[in-house]
């Protein structure tokens, strides 16, 4: 008899991830194949040595192999995570990866480094190595939760830097995906914000999101099937946060004014807008080679032949390279921009952030530092 469909539903979502995370491994190193490479360990695990060696590690585990890239998962000791660390140990066993994780100590709550060290103990239980937990500070800007998840991003960054990680695993859902799509939907932000979280993101692809087609209900019940204690963070339901607030009000609100099924479209709209998004990206970045004159400048009449939304990601990708930080840079503000292409009659130069200045000279728009 198999595991329950839970189990394997997680299971199969985070072995597709690690076939991934092979294949990119031995393509970078020029070794071999990663269906070659598993039944390579596979085999070194049954000789005498291998048995030998084994007989003195943790249960279960497989004999290290510097030749294997490492794969973390980031774990809070919710059920999304603790489920997708379960998930790791078991697969990474059978592909010839190393498995570690990290939990990241938020300092916001009493008591949290005391839950960060339990969480780092059962992730040792489940033969994950290396283990650690990370205590950040959290700062003000952009608000509670864009400073706690830039926190958190920051030290997942560290530690993959320091270990030598291939990739690290987040356990984000479906669930959590219609969720960033409605707070893009809510900022006005334009299709790229729509699409969500992506697959795979971060540098060189290093975060991987191997839960996104699967709910939350899924990977919960599969902790429960399992016995694996989680914790219930008190901040996923303290209406304070925004979040929080559309997860338990805003989102039931929409299934019952719509009927069930929201959860799912919402899912299917990020994709779409993320395929969307990744074309006019691509089409924008052809399309500045043609608007630059010999000196690198930006010629306001090429400009305004553009499509509005090519322009547009002109404009930001320029603003960008100028020093404007993305998360600062909001619609409004390539408006005002664009409008110096659009609907010149005059204006002054317009103060961006990053203390990056755009104005309308001779036919050209100069973007510089101010």
């Amino acid at each position: 008899m198999g595991p329950h469909p839970a189990v394997a539903a997680i299971r199969l979502a985070v072995r597709r991830v690690l076939h991934d995370v092979l294949t990119d491994f031995h393509r970078h190193a020029g070794h071999d194949r990663p269906a070659d490479a598993a039944k390579r360990t596979a085999h070194a695990a049954r000789t005498p040595h291998a048995e030998a060696a084994a007989a003195g590690s943790p249960r279960g585990t497989l004999p290290e192999r510097p030749d294997a890239p490492l794969v973390l998962v980031a774990c809070s000791g919710g059920a999304d995570s603790m489920a997708l660390a379960s998930a790791l140990a078991f697969e990474a066993r059978k592909l010839g990866v190393r498995a570690g994780g990290i939990t990241v100590d938020h300092n916001l709550q009493q008591g949290s480094a005391l839950r960060a060290d339990e969480v780092v103990t059962r992730l040792a239980a489940m033969d994950l190595d290396p283990v650690e937990a990370v205590a950040v500070h959290v700062g003000r800007e952009g608000g509670p939760e864009a400073a706690a998840r830039d926190a958190r991003y920051a030290a997942l960054d560290a530690a993959a830097e320091r270990h030598g990680a291939a990739a690290v695993l987040l356990g984000h859902t479906r669930d959590d995906q219609a969720e960033t799509v409605l707070l893009g939907l809510a900022r006005g932000s334009g299709i790229r914000s729509l699409s969500g979280m992506a697959a795979a993101s971060g540098p060189a692809g290093r975060y991987r999101r191997p839960f996104l087609q699967l709910d939350r209900q899924t990977v919960r019940k599969a902790c429960l099937v399992q016995s694996i204690p989680v914790w219930d963070d008190p901040h996923n339901i303290d209406p304070a946060y925004t979040r929080s607030r559309l997860r338990h009000e805003g989102l039931p609100a929409l299934e019952k004014a719509l009927g069930k099924g929201v959860v799912e479209a919402l899912a299917r709209t990020a994709q779409l807008s993320r395929d969307d998004a990744d074309a006019l990206d691509a089409w924008a970045a052809e399309a500045e080679l043609s608007v630059r004159d010999e000196t690198g400048g930006l010629e306001c009449a090429a400009l305004y032949a553009l499509p509005s939304a090519v322009r547009r990601r002109v404009l930001r990708r320029a603003l960008i390279e100028a020093g404007s930080p993305a998360g600062s840079l909001f619609a409004r503000h390539l408006e005002e921009v664009d409008r110096l292409i659009t609907g010149w009659r005059g204006q002054r130069a317009i103060n961006l952030p990053g203390r990056v200045e755009a104005t309308r000279q001779g036919g050209r728009l100069v973007i510089r530092q101010s």
